[in-house]
């Protein structure tokens, strides 16, 4: 089965992906940070029973603790867990299906976190998938709710609707411009908020950032989603233009030509290097420069990075390895025309 995203999703030059995430905790367990490793079992085995109990549902269920420390970091790289998730994960499990689309992490800094993951913007359609799944829970497991902050979570800032949307952006002609910061400033008056990829305190490594809603309480799910999307549309309208205005720089242009050639013929390619260089070649393919699927820009994006590398050789790799491997998986699968 295909995964979500190698996909081209609606206003898929600018936006990779879309992610719906709701945060929900069991009305007679406290918080995992202060669950004993007896009362998270208890948790991961409530969850999975209450998804898989019936027969076939399509998620397969992981015990993070059966893991390799690369294996863990992989899933972080590809969006399916945070970060957080892969430091400690004694009493911990994921639930996933096997299209990576949908994933539940259970006994994270709440009881359940719910994310369905869309290419391109897909707000509505992600939302539709994970407000199914939450009411199948729902249905099953009694979760802590107030009638008047709604969702209880550990969090304060979770409270309410307890749901962050969020896109991926890819903005290098917005960053090459040095336009970013002000557009953060603004969205932030908006209700949102703009950061690296991988959320607060990470870098937006290969000009890719990550926007989401910061308001929960007081506001509904729909509201957050419609001002999300509303915004999206117009940085992705803001982003086009700046990218034809660079392009027609001819020092601009050759920096994308460039890092096609090396791309087309590197031998040994770091991580770093490697997303400076294909953010530049997704650009010119976004604009028509090169004729190639951004479909296979995306997946490359995701399978050289560095963890998955290990994970899908089964070892830990020293650096240099990963970059001929990486160097490798570029010219094989990059065959860039112009």
């Amino acid at each position: 089965m295909n995964k979500w995203y190698i996909e081209k999703g609606t206003e898929g030059d600018v936006v990779l992906s879309t992610r719906i995430r709701f945060a929900r905790n069991l009305d007679d367990y406290p918080f995992p940070s202060k669950l004993d490793k007896k009362g998270k079992s208890e948790i991961c085995a409530l969850v999975r029973d209450a998804l898989t109990g019936d027969g076939d549902s399509g998620f397969g269920y992981i015990d993070m603790n059966t893991l390799t420390p690369s294996q863990a970091v992989s899933l972080a790289e590809r969006h399916l867990i945070s970060p957080e998730f892969t430091t400690e994960r004694e009493g911990r499990a994921l639930l996933l299906t096997e299209d990576e689309s949908v994933s539940i992490m259970v006994c994270e800094e709440d009881h359940i976190r719910l994310q369905v993951m869309k290419s391109g913007l897909s707000l509505n359609e992600a939302f539709d998938i994970a407000d199914k799944i939450d009411n199948v829970l729902d249905s099953k497991l009694c979760y802590a709710f107030d009638e008047r902050i709604g969702y209880l979570t550990q969090c304060p800032t979770n409270l309410g609707t307890a749901m962050r949307a969020s896109v991926m952006l890819h903005l290098p002609a917005l960053t090459a411009t040095g336009k970013i910061s002000g557009i953060a400033s603004t969205v932030s008056k908006l209700g949102l908020t703009i950061r690296g990829a991988y959320g607060e305190g990470s870098s937006a490594r290969g000009c890719i950032y990550q926007m989401s809603n910061r308001i929960t309480l007081g506001i509904t799910e729909q509201a957050a989603l419609d001002n999300l999307s509303a915004i999206t549309l117009q940085i992705a309208a803001q982003e086009r233009a700046a990218q034809s205005l660079l392009l027609r720089n001819p020092a601009e242009e050759d920096k994308v030509f460039r890092a096609a050639g090396i791309l087309k013929n590197a031998r040994l390619l770091s991580g770093d290097e490697f997303m400076e260089l294909i953010s530049l070649v997704r650009m010119g393919t976004a604009r028509g420069v090169f004729d190639f699927p951004l479909e296979k820009i995306n997946e490359l994006i995701v399978n050289m990075q560095p963890a998955t590398i290990n994970a899908a050789h089964g070892k830990n790799l020293e650096p240099s390895e990963r970059d001929a491997i990486r160097a490798k998986g570029v010219r094989e699968v990059l065959e860039i025309r112009c």
